[in-house]
């Protein structure tokens, strides 16, 4: 197997035997690639006059759609609070029901009196009395 990158090399002209690119090839480099865009603005699908004037209108709709993602955010974020704060009402309402279960089974007359026995305290057997004055 030989070198093949130093006979490339060595066949090259030197710096100083080499010519400067003509003006043609300066042409064809000025050339726009041939892709999607080119082709229908430079073949007259759509001539640059009208692609230009279809330019306020484009802006146009990239801004709706801007604010159609930026209103689908905000919307998004509003209902994943909604969803916290049902949460953190369904888990407070829990709460309060028991609470005031345990109040209620508290404020029962013999749960009182077992409570009034405890500080030394008895209940009356007769009813109290009115008086006037």
């Amino acid at each position: 197997m030989k070198n093949q990158f130093k006979e490339e090399a060595s066949s090259l002209p030197s710096f100083e035997e080499r010519e400067l690119p003509a003006e043609s090839e300066e042409n064809d480099k000025a050339e726009l690639p041939k892709n999607f865009f080119t082709l229908m603005l430079a073949d007259g699908i759509i001539s640059k006059q009208a692609a230009t004037d279809m330019l306020p209108f484009i802006v146009f709709i990239a801004l709706l759609a801007i604010l159609y993602i930026g209103n689908h955010h905000h919307v998004e974020s509003s209902i994943r609070k909604i969803d916290k704060l049902n949460k953190e009402v369904d888990e407070l309402s829990w709460d309060y029901k028991t609470l005031k279960a345990e109040l209620m089974l508290k404020s029962t007359q013999t749960e009182v009196s077992k409570k009034a026995d405890s500080l030394g305290l008895i209940e009356p057997l007769y009813p109290p009395k009115r008086l006037t004055y």
